[in-house]
């Protein structure tokens, strides 16, 4: 299968994936020879993006970046005029656990506290049942330890590695490290989804989801997230005026 088309929203790539093909997509990363990342867009993202060089040369240079928020799916269907759908990054993650339990690829959690962490990985053996998770570690390592971190994963032989840090974080944690993984061929930053699947945080009911007004659900469960929200006028507004920019 040909890699997914891949499009530009206000200057941020994005490719054209739904769950099926991204799963897909992944299937072709394990079998390839370099390792690539996996990351998530969303409308605050590619505002930030704008003004962060860091953020945005990881998102250039990753393998697959998938349409995890509803704003950037249709913003890439009134630009591009492509049907694409949501790809959750909470959702990708267990996704790839399934398909790894299938085929067997080896995978390692590194990321959130140790509780959470050994929580998440319990829940998905229970989950996936025979899924080889030959690793995984908190994500309270300094630099002096990181090249310990670093053998670790390489000596468990991981094709899979999930990085729960945070954005920007874990998108830096991969720019930095990932050239001397071994054996990792696909690696996702995950953000709080660790926390999701140890159940210490809940996702929308599937009202929300269905309806696409998970992102609201979280701003009323969450108030402090308003400021964060900000980011998602400015993004309809430029994504509006990129269209009629187009047209003229």
């Amino acid at each position: 299968m040909s890699a997914p088309r891949r499009v530009s929203v206000l200057g941020i790539p994005v490719d054209c994936v739904d769950m099926a093909r991204t799963l897909t997509a992944v299937d072709g990363m394990v079998a390839g020879g370099l390792p690539r990342t996996i990351l998530a867009v969303n409308p605050e993202k590619v505002m930030k993006a704008q003004h962060d060089p860091v953020l945005r040369r990881a998102l250039d240079g990753a393998g697959l970046l998938i349409p995890d928020g509803i704003g950037v799916v249709y913003a890439v269907r009134m630009l591009w005029g492509e049907r694409i759908s949501r790809v959750p990054g909470a959702e990708l993650m267990p996704a790839i656990c399934g398909l790894a339990a299938k085929r067997g690829y080896k995978v390692f959690l590194f990321g959130a506290s140790r509780e959470v962490n050994e929580q998440a990985v319990a829940k998905l053996q229970r989950r996936y049942p025979g899924i080889p998770i030959v690793g995984h570690h908190d994500g309270y390592v300094d630099e002096a330890q990181m090249p310990h971190l670093i053998d670790e994963i390489n000596g468990s032989g991981a094709q899979i590695l999930f990085v729960a840090l945070g954005s920007p974080k874990q998108e830096l944690w991969m720019e930095k490290h990932l050239p001397r993984l071994q054996h990792v061929r696909v690696c996702q930053g995950v953000g709080g989804t660790f926390d999701v699947i140890a159940g210490r945080v809940r996702r929308a009911p599937a009202a929300f989801r269905r309806t696409n007004l998970e992102w609201f659900y979280r701003l009323i469960t969450e108030p402090k997230r308003a400021l964060r929200q900000v980011a998602l006028p400015q993004f309809t507004l430029a994504v509006f005026r990129a269209k009629l920019s187009s047209r003229s």
